[in-house]
């Protein structure tokens, strides 16, 4: 694992049981067993949805984005802020940011099994 890798239960540690798993050549993270975020390249993204998105593009932050039959596929994950690697407040704000879209993400994928 990466040096990254190893240090997000203690940077997230305020978001519940922070674990990983290895996965498509990099890192899935969970809180609990909520996926919020991927490590690539020992690069971080975090989960991003329709409400949440607008505050990584506007820092200009990148999809997460890989290639798959020869095309390009992005997901909705965005590169984290620098500051969240650096301050563990900052680090708890876009964890939650992250871990509320995915948790909408579950919510409305219940949904649609119901109906």
């Amino acid at each position: 694992m990466s040096g990254l890798v190893d240090s997000l239960p203690d940077l997230f540690h305020g978001l519940g049981s922070i674990r990983t798993k290895r996965m498509f050549g990099g890192h899935g993270v969970y809180a609990d067993d909520l996926f919020f975020a991927i490590v690539d390249d020992d690069v971080l993204y975090l989960k991003a949805d329709e409400m949440s998105a607008p505050h990584f593009t506007e820092r200009g932050l990148r999809r997460f984005e890989f290639v798959m039959d020869g095309k390009v596929m992005t997901m909705a994950y965005f590169q984290a802020p620098e500051e969240v690697l650096e301050d563990p407040d900052e680090a708890l704000l876009w964890g939650r940011l992250a871990l509320d879209a995915a948790l909408r993400a579950r919510q409305a994928k219940g949904k649609k099994k119901k109906a």
